[in-house]
């Protein structure tokens, strides 16, 4: 199972769809202290919906009590915008624990420092542009991971309705629920 650090979250919508992405890939979240919302921030449940209860969301007081926890023999990812490395070059396994920063300020040296040894990656992005959204870099990743195992435990989709026109449940394999 994958393992998605979040090290000091700050926007509570973006870390609600990363627990609902957990929740639909079976990815393992972990959050890092301090976080910039309370766990029962009415945007954090609203971005993940009912999906709390299906993932596995564990909050951490320090980036070390993480590292203890998913086991130290594991390849650690870590993804900021200066990575020497593309994501899809790095072989991500879902064994590996993927470690991503705050919105604002990305992995400190610091924090980067206390997860060595290291792969450090990065995203490809147009020039002269800062960042993507944490929510969307995490998807990115993730799902390049579960690709990587054929979609292991994914379920197959529902057979086409041919009398079915185009709606958001069609296209998305749901309600649209925003």
């Amino acid at each position: 199972m994958t393992d998605v650090v979040l090290v000091a979250p700050e926007i509570a919508t973006n870390t609600g769809n990363i627990i609902r992405l957990c929740a639909n890939t079976g990815a393992a979240l972990h959050l890092v202290r301090p976080l910039g919302f309370s766990m029962e921030d009415r945007l954090l449940r609203r971005a993940g919906l009912d999906y709390h209860d299906l993932a596995s969301v564990t909050v951490h007081d320090g980036l070390d009590r993480v590292l203890a926890t998913v086991g130290a023999d594991r390849r650690r990812v870590a993804f900021c915008t200066k990575g020497s490395e593309r994501y899809d070059q790095v072989g991500l396994e879902p064994d590996d624990v993927l470690v991503f920063g705050a919105e604002r300020a990305g992995l400190t040296p610091g924090q980067l420092d206390e997860l060595d040894p290291v792969k450090r990656v990065h995203l490809p992005m147009r020039a002269g542009n800062r960042s993507l959204n944490l929510a969307n870099a995490v998807a990115v990743v993730v799902y390049e991971v579960w690709r990587r195992t054929g979609f292991a435990g994914a379920a197959d989709p529902p057979a086409p309705d041919p009398g079915a026109g185009l709606t958001s449940e069609t296209l998305l394999g749901g309600p649209f629920d925003g």
